[in-house]
This record gives structure tokens, sequence and C-alpha cells, in this order.
């Protein structure tokens, strides 16, 4: 792990893991508590739309006014209404307080981690960002799929839900802490842009203002592109929380314990795979690797999802174990558009880091929109298709993304040692 931001690494993780905790049962558990699916899918549509909106903004916002306050603001967004969650709204059984204070927490990772990422693109070696990246989101994911979901596996049985949903808030506030470890040192006050004090700032919050202002149509279609593929990367795994779970409880004859099992195969697969695509990707073509890896792998290995547990569930799980981790490591095809988008808007890398941020956000809502469209009518299987035709589709958009010269260049000849900002 790259010493000069081991702290911003180590504190992702914690974070995401307390995150990621209730990944595996809150959709079931709020079911228990007396909502309907489709109120389970509205609310986690809402929280979707919160994460779209910050995820949007951090790029901008790091900017404008250092990576620091960013992380800082997304920490203390997540822990204030998740306060109101605990303490009020589930207590209450309350819909309206459920959908509001989980929808605004829902603002709170995006600007943590994903000020993290922007601080990462920014301050990291042109050539050595597709490693960078795959850290990144080794870290990212390690905690919100896949730590997350095995502390949740063991503390359900001694604590209950509404327990463990208080050690995961515990989980987060040490990782905010963490992960604010010397940022003044690591270009964490510095605007994106390079600009310090507060010259810099007003500088920076002038471009901000500007650049909410650029019409879509001057920027440069990569970018735009390379946003919609981002926001189809994420969007079946926000998805398949919402309706999968009971789907193998229900359908397939699995437990909840062997659904939490199947996940943490799956993000463990994940883990792995991103920190060596990240590798790699920086050794060959960055939109090749998005293309098969990504878009083709994740189209085929998504539709095993609904098959192999529908044929084998009840009789032989591990081969939806199996399946589960193949679709991890297709999963891990996208991880170079982090690397990627900086290259496609030089002048302005945190413009182009807040439309891949976007993309991330808006596959929060998208996912349990489908679900929230679509299940009713089409089923499981109609859901898992859309997923598999949106994967196919990112492979499409993504041969219209012009990977820059000077970016192949430096992939082609990058070292895969040294990150130094």
């Amino acid at each position: 792990m790259p010493r000069d931001f081991s702290f911003q690494y180590a504190g992702l993780l914690l974070f995401m893991i307390g995150d990621g905790i209730e990944t595996g049962f809150l959709s079931p558990y709020l079911v228990h508590l007396g909502f309907g699916v489709r109120d389970v899918s509205l609310v986690f549509t809402i929280y979707g739309v919160a994460v779209a909106a910050a995820a949007w903004a951090s790029g901008l916002l790091c900017d404008a006014f250092g990576p620091r306050r960013v992380i800082l603001t997304g920490f203390g967004i997540w822990l204030l209404p998740q306060l109101v969650f605990l303490l009020i709204a589930v207590p209450h059984q309350s819909f309206w307080l459920v959908l509001m204070s989980y929808g605004i927490r829902g603002a709170g990772y995006p600007l943590l981690a994903y000020g993290i990422l922007t601080l990462l693109m920014t301050e990291v070696r042109r050539e050595a960002r597709g490693l960078a990246s795959g850290l990144f989101w080794f870290c990212f994911t390690a905690g919100l799929l896949t730590l997350g979901t095995l502390l949740a596996q063991i503390s359900l049985p001694h604590l209950g839900e509404y327990r463990t949903l208080w050690a995961a808030l515990i989980a987060v506030l040490g990782g905010g802490l963490l992960a604010l470890v010397g940022l003044d040192r690591r270009g964490g006050s510095t605007t994106v842009s390079g600009e310090v004090g507060a010259n810099g700032n007003i500088a920076a919050r002038k471009r901000l203002s500007l650049s909410a202002l650029v019409p879509l149509a001057r920027l440069p279609r990569s970018v735009l592109l390379i946003c919609v593929v981002r926001a189809i990367n994420s969007s079946a795994t926000h998805g398949i929380i919402v309706f999968l779970p009971l789907f193998f409880v229900q359908d397939a004859h699995m437990t909840t314990g062997e659904w939490l099992t199947f996940l943490e195969i799956t993000y463990l697969a994940n883990i792995i795979a991103n920190a060596i695509v990240g590798a790699v990707s920086d050794r060959v073509s960055w939109t090749g690797i998005v293309i098969w890896v990504g878009g083709v792998g994740s189209a085929a290995t998504c539709l095993l999802l609904y098959w192999v547990p529908h044929w084998y569930g009840g009789a032989d799980p591990s081969l939806v174990y199996m399946t589960g981790a193949l679709f991890g490591v297709a999963l891990a095809g996208y991880v170079p558009l982090s690397a990627l988008a900086p290259t496609l808007l030089p002048e302005n890398p945190g413009l182009a880091m807040s439309f891949l941020n976007f993309g991330a956000g808006c596959s929060v809502w998208i996912g349990p929109l489908v679900v929230y469209l679509f299940l009713p009518a089409l089923g499981t299987i109609g859901v898992i298709i859309i997923y598999s035709a949106l994967f196919l589709l990112s492979s499409v958009l993504t041969l219209g993304i012009s990977e820059p010269v000077h970016a192949r260049r430096a992939s082609i000849t990058a070292p895969l040692k040294g990150i130094k900002s």
C-alpha cells in the first residue's frame, strides 16, 4: 500500500466496512418491520439519488475547497442522519422518517470516498493511476460488500439487526477519523488544481460556479460516455441486494446465511481482481479491459446469477458461490475508468472526476429503480436480463471513448512501483 496515502486507504476501508455491514440484511429487515418490497425499493432509490448528487459534487467541491473539507463534510452527513434513523425512525417504524434519514445519509459516503479518490487521481503520477485506483476500489469494495457482510454474518446471531446497525456506526466513526489523518501534508487542503490558500480557494470557487454552467454539448463526448458507463457498472450490484435475498430464500431454497456467504465470496473475488486488473490495465489498454472484462464478462456472468441458483441453489450452493466469484472478477474490469477519467479533461480533472463519480452515484438509484419498475411485471429473470443488457450496452459505449495518446503511452510504459505524490 502506498505509504503517502496509507491512512486514507485504511480509513476508507474501515469506513466502508461500517457502511457495508447493512448491505446483506437491511432490505429483509425493513420488510420484517412491516414495509412492503416496493416501499423498500423506493427507500433505496431515494438513497441512490442522494448518492448520485453527492458523487457529482465531490470532484467539483474538491476543486473549490480541497479534499479535506469534502471528506470531513461527508463524514458528518453520514453520522447525523444515521442517528435519526436509529434513534427515531426505526424504533417508531416510521416510513417517512426512514425515507428521509436514510436518504439524506446517502450523500455521506460519496463525499468521503470520492473525495479520497479525487485526491489520489490528482496527486498520483499518471503512469501509476491504474494501480492507485485499483487499491482504492480494493479498499472500497472490501469494506462495503465483503468485510462488512462478513462482520454482519458474525454479529447478527448475537446482536440482532438493530444492534448490528449501531456497531456499524462505530466502525464508520473510526474510519472517518482515520481518513482525515495527515491530509494537510498530502494535498488535502489544496484545491485539485493545485492552488493553496484564500486566493486559490476564491479562484477555484469561481471555476466551480462556471463549471456548473458548462453546457453538456461543449464537453468532450468521452467524458459523458464514461459517466454513463460508470453508472451501468454498479447498477446491478446495488439492485440485486434489494430483491435477490428474497429470491435466494423463497425460490432457490437457500438460507440467509448462504446468501451472505454468496455476497462475501462475490466481493472477495472482486477486491482481489480490482488490484490485479488495476495494475494490469497500466500495461495494456484501459478501454480494452473495460469492454471485454467489464462489459462482456459482466453481461455473461450476470445471467448466471439467476439460472445457477434456480437450478442448483438448494442442492449445491458451491456452484452458486463459484458463479458469484466469476461475477465479481468481471466487475473488476471497470476499474480502469478511474485512471482514464482525468486524462479526458486534463485542464479540469476535478470536473472529469465529478462526471465519473456522478455515474457511480447514479448506479445506486438506477439499480433499485429497475427493480421498482420491472420486478412486479417481469419477475427476477426479467430484471436480471435487463442488467445483462445494460452491461453489453456499456461495452458498446466504451468503444466511443477516446483514450488519449499520452495516456496509452503512459499505460504501456508504466512501472508497477513507486506511487508518489
